[in-house]
């Protein structure tokens, strides 16, 4: 039996557990990811099968569109502030959680780095790391 994935937010107020294996972890240096992590990239692990994700708690969300030209809604914890998940319009069976939102971030092994050509000399991602200028197709 696969080990469970879970975590939620810095109050505890929103959480999810997925009972499936990530079908992508990346770092995301575009543009929203930057502004939405305060940082220079934003960090997920993607999971297929949004039948196997329990969330438990009250998100807040917002839709953005994505450089890629689709909607993608961010959720986060009304009370903290924390960024949880975000789902997609346009691949509603897709599920992404923040890597730090993970109760063992530890488990995150990012694969590739999209967006590469937004990053920030200041945010220098692992150079062996694939890097693409959108979303690997």
């Amino acid at each position: 039996m696969t080990k469970s994935y879970a975590g939620g937010c810095a109050c505890g107020a929103v959480r999810y557990k997925i009972d499936s294996q990530p079908v992508f972890q990346n770092h995301c240096q575009c543009r929203d990811c930057q502004l939405r992590s305060g940082a220079g990239h934003g960090s997920y692990l993607t999971f297929a099968g949004r039948d196997e994700v329990s969330v438990t708690g009250e998100a807040s969300t917002w839709r953005v569109t994505a450089e890629s030209g689709n909607d993608k809604i961010h959720a986060f914890c009304p009370r903290c502030g924390t960024p949880v998940y975000l789902t997609f319009i346009a691949m509603p069976e897709l599920f992404s959680v923040a890597a730090g939102s993970l109760d063992e971030p530890d488990r995150f092994k990012p694969q590739a780095v999209t967006y590469a050509g937004r990053g920030h000399d200041w945010d220098r991602m692992d150079p062996a790391l694939p890097a693409f200028e959108r979303m690997p197709g």
